[in-house]
C-alpha cells in the first residue's frame, strides 16, 4: 500500500506540472481577452465603475484596467514574473466580484470574475511552474 501512494505521487509530481502550467495559460489567454473587451467598450466599463457623473479617476481606472489585464494576459500566459503581474490583477478581480456581488450581474460574468481570482490566488502561491519563462530564466543563472 505504501508503495502504490509513492507511485500515485511520483506520477501526480511529475504530471502537475504540465497540468498547472495550461491552466496558467489559459488564465493568461482569458485576461488578455478582457483586457481586448475592456479596450474596446471603454465606455461601458466607465459606466459600471461609476454610472452617474463620471470623473477623471473613472477614466484613469477604466484604463487601468484595460492595459492592466493586456499586458498582463500576456505576462501570465509565458510566466513572465506571474506572482508580480497578478499581485496587480488582483485588486481588480476582487472589484469585479465585489462589483457583481452588488449589482447582481449575470451568472456567468460573475464565474469568470470569480474563476480571475481564484486563479490568480492559486499562481501567486503556487508560481510561473515549470513551462515558463521564469523557470527558463531561473535555470540558467
Amino acid at each position: 500500500m505504501k508503495n502504490l501512494i509513492r507511485t500515485l505521487n511520483k506520477w501526480a509530481n511529475s504530471h502537475m506540472s504540465l497540468t498547472m502550467d495550461s491552466i496558467r495559460m489559459i488564465l493568461g489567454i482569458f485576461i488578455f481577452i478582457k483586457g481586448l473587451q475592456f479596450a474596446s467598450q471603454t465606455d461601458l466599463l466607465v459606466d459600471l465603475i461609476q454610472p452617474n457623473d463620471p470623473s477623471a479617476s473613472t477614466l484613469f481606472i477604466a484604463h487601468y484596467v484595460a492595459m492592466a489585464h493586456f499586458a498582463g494576459g500576456i505576462l501570465v500566459f509565458f510566466g513572465l514574473i506571474t506572482r508580480l503581474v497578478l499581485l496587480i490583477q488582483l485588486p481588480i478581480f476582487i472589484g469585479a466580484v465585489i462589483m457583481n456581488t452588488i449589482n447582481g450581474a449575470e451568472s456567468v460574468i460573475m464565474a469568470q470574475a470569480i474563476f480571475g481570482l481564484i486563479g490568480s490566488i492559486v499562481f501567486i502561491l503556487y508560481g510561473s511552474g515549470r513551462y515558463s519563462v521564469d523557470h527558463k530564466l531561473q535555470m540558467e543563472m
